[in-house]
């Protein structure tokens, strides 16, 4: 199991990669929610609004679940992948009828 932390303008963005996400079974689950953010930018320190994008899946499909967040976002965002320790088995029975377990390879477990 993987779960990716994204950092969003909007919570219409995170609401509209979520539906995606969900439709090609690409999450099980996901949560979103207000934050405010403070970043230097060009010199700058910066205070806005954020919303940030919470995605449960199976290891294996950052690649597919970047594509779907670059349909929607053009700006630089974060795009963090955590990997799981554990999970209740409840929970993670349920991914898995969800979310198909993807083949990896070695040097996917490594990045």
């Amino acid at each position: 199991m993987k779960i990716y932390y994204v950092t969003l303008n909007t919570a219409e963005e995170a609401r509209k990669i979520s539906l995606e996400l969900l439709e090609q079974r690409l999450a099980a689950c996901t949560n979103w929610f207000p934050i405010s953010c403070a970043y230097r930018w060009e010199g700058k320190i910066v205070e806005e609004p954020e919303t940030v994008l919470i995605i449960k899946t199976q290891a294996g499909y950052r690649e597919e679940i970047e594509k779907v967040i670059h349909q929607y976002v053009s700006w630089t965002n974060l795009i963090a992948e955590i990997p799981i320790e554990s999970v209740n088995q409840g929970f993670f029975n349920w991914l898995a009828e969800e979310v198909p377990m993807k083949e990896i390879n070695q040097a996917d477990v490594l990045n």
